[in-house]
């Protein structure tokens, strides 16, 4: 089931009216009222994969059990097999392909042939890699005492299957996400008014910006040998505010059902292409994951605290993990590492050249360069192969071809969409002045001219699923 259909707004509707209907009663009913429809917006996918969550929940919930009872030794062990068994199942379920087809292309280019009885099909469960790290968490945190176990399964395994955030984030903790689930939740008319805005925003961010852009996105990444090299930049450009409403429409759509349900989530987009550098950026997109890798990778590694050789180490480590947990393609393993020679580049020489660029660069020219160098990186990301990322960015710079913007087989005009970008970063920009002045909330006259927009001036494709849940 995706935001974005029919039976989720009739499946949302229900449950609203049911969740706060049984408010009235004990903590009890409204969790099992919670579980019970988490489980069947996930089971409406594929009823198969809800084993896996219910597996997960059992063993972390016993593992977090374990660990305040055992001794230290014993603690490790226990860790240790929630590590395990989470990493691989998503080893397993997302990997275990992309690491044969690897090896079979080795043994090919040593002139090796492997039959068919190597290949692997496996289907892709949606959310794994969310749900597994936000269940590694819990375990990690009460490993280092930062979190007491909880006895209470029902509430527990609540936490772990919260819909709104389940199958593409944002990654919560158990140490922000499990104590409200664990309380009991009292209706507010105010909270649910922010909800609704959040929600509208987040639609309006999928359906009229990212959804507009996909047929021209896929037709120019599909067709990049036919088109010139600002077409190809566009084509870019496109994608780059794409995924950015696709993934940051998801994540402001759940965080507002959990508004509406009396739950805070985190927040997981903060204008990130308002930055100046690779530093702000990554403190602004998708925070969650970020967070994630800082606190259970990054500082477990030694951080920064030992040397600068081991620092600069430990942020390539993390960018190329956080690569590589985009999907089992080398694009994304080189996208992360792109991302880590930029960041390092920038690391070693903030301080030098700090009284340079804002001599030579206002702030307004940083932020463009540095969007641009962005919108660079989303074309590995985006490419097919590596071969493919290549020759796209190539061909911008040896083939200008400023005239052909029109596929003649589908009548895609590349400027037209245009006018997508322009209106995404001038509404972005507006909210962004909103928050600075401690606005968060979208104005009833935003409410009124959203929902207007989408019904009048937009054919909602209901089949068009996020990009994120392929991760």
């Amino acid at each position: 089931m995706i935001f974005n259909s029919l039976i989720f707004i009739y499946f949302m509707v229900v449950v609203y009216t049911a969740y706060w209907s049984v408010n009235r009663l004990n903590l009890s009913y409204q969790n099992i009222l919670l579980l019970g429809c988490s489980y069947f917006f996930y089971g409406f996918w594929d009823y198969r994969f809800l084993s896996l969550i219910i597996l997960s929940t059992i063993v972390d919930y016993l593992c977090g059990l374990y660990l305040v009872m055992s001794k230290p030794l014993h603690k490790k062990i226990i860790l240790v097999l929630s590590l395990v068994f989470n990493l691989g199942l998503l080893l397993y379920f997302k990997y275990a392909g992309f690491f044969i087809d690897s090896f079979i292309s080795l043994l090919h280019f040593f002139n090796y042939s492997a039959g068919s009885k190597f290949g692997l099909n496996i289907i892709l469960p949606v959310g794994i890699s969310f749900y597994t790290f936000q269940t590694m968490s819990y375990t990690i945190d009460i490993y280092k005492g930062k979190l007491k176990p909880t006895k209470d399964f029902l509430s527990f395994a609540a936490f772990v299957a919260f819909f709104p955030q389940l199958v593409a984030g944002p990654i919560e903790r158990a140490t922000n996400l499990l104590p409200q689930i664990l309380r009991k939740r009292k209706f507010n008319l105010k909270q649910s008014r922010e909800g609704l805005s959040l929600i509208l925003w987040g639609f309006f961010k999928k359906i009229i910006i990212a959804d507009s852009l996909s047929p021209i996105v896929d037709d120019i990444f599909l067709n990049y040998q036919d088109y010139g090299g600002l077409t190809l930049f566009l084509g870019a450009l496109y994608f780059t505010i794409q995924i950015y409403c696709d993934f940051s429409g998801y994540s402001d759509i759940a965080i507002g059902i959990a508004k509406m349900m009396g739950i805070e989530l985190m927040l997981n987009f903060n204008f990130p292409y308002f930055s100046q550098n690779i530093s702000q950026f990554w403190k602004r997109w998708h925070i969650s994951l970020s967070t994630w890798f800082r606190d259970y990778l990054y500082i477990p590694l030694g951080g920064s605290r030992i040397n600068l050789k081991r620092t600069l180490i430990n942020m390539t480590i993390v960018f190329l993990v956080s690569g590589f947990w985009h999907g089992a393609n080398w694009t994304f393993i080189v996208w992360g590492l792109a991302h880590a020679i930029i960041y390092l580049f920038y690391y070693l020489t903030k301080e030098k050249l700090k009284k340079v660029r804002l001599v030579f660069f206002p702030k307004i020219i940083q932020t463009v360069l540095f969007f641009i160098l962005i919108v660079f990186t989303w074309i590995i990301f985006r490419s097919d192969t590596i071969y493919d990322a290549y020759h796209f960015i190539s061909k911008i710079f040896t083939s200008p071809n400023f005239t052909k913007h029109l596929n003649p087989y589908n009548n895609l005009n590349s400027l037209f969409y245009l006018n997508y970008v322009v209106l995404f970063l001038v509404l972005d920009y507006i909210q962004m002045r909103r928050q600075n002045k401690n606005s968060l909330r979208l104005s009833n006259l935003f409410d009124i001219a959203f929902i207007t927009v989408i019904i009048l001036f937009t054919q909602i494709d209901f089949a068009n699923s996020f990009i994120y849940f392929q991760f």
